[in-house]
């Protein structure tokens, strides 16, 4: 059996729950702070509804490898993504309010069920990964604290 490897962080977010779930769920804003090199398509028409499917491609040249993902929770201030391909697992996103906006959590837990792929993953990968999870979640602040600036 593979043990689940599990990337957890958060940030404090200057602006409101609402707002930053916004970012979350409004395909435009996704697009702004995830990776340029990660594309999110619909299976059908765009939504995080509960049953909702969607694409993440990872563009690298020849490959595009495709991770099929499918929205399993969805509650206000929180979507959880599960998906399969390269990788098995879940993208935990939670919005908590706090007393000076919100703090959001990203859990993306999974594993790789190919072992050269896992092998090759957490050789090469795995600080990439993480430090790509933290530069995305940098990017989203920005993203929704300028987002509740221009509603505010």
């Amino acid at each position: 059996m593979i043990t689940p490897q599990v990337f957890e962080q958060s940030i404090q977010i200057n602006a409101s729950a609402t707002a930053v779930e916004r970012c979350i769920t409004d395909r435009d804003l996704m697009h702004r702070w995830l990776n340029p090199a990660l594309r999110c398509e619909p299976v059908g028409q765009w939504s995080t509804e509960l049953g909702s499917e969607s694409l993440f491609i990872i563009q690298v040249p020849l490959l595009q490898p495709k991770l099929r993902s499918v929205v399993v929770t969805r509650e206000p201030g929180l979507v959880v993504w599960q998906f399969k391909g390269f990788f098995k697992g879940r993208d935990r996103w939670e919005c908590q309010p706090t007393a000076k906006g919100t703090c959001l959590i990203n859990r993306f837990e999974f594993e790789i069920p190919n072992p050269i792929v896992r092998f090759g993953f957490n050789r090469f990968a795995v600080t990439w990964t993480q430090n790509d999870m933290q530069a995305q979640l940098r990017r989203l602040k920005r993203v929704a604290e300028a987002l509740y600036q221009s509603l505010g």
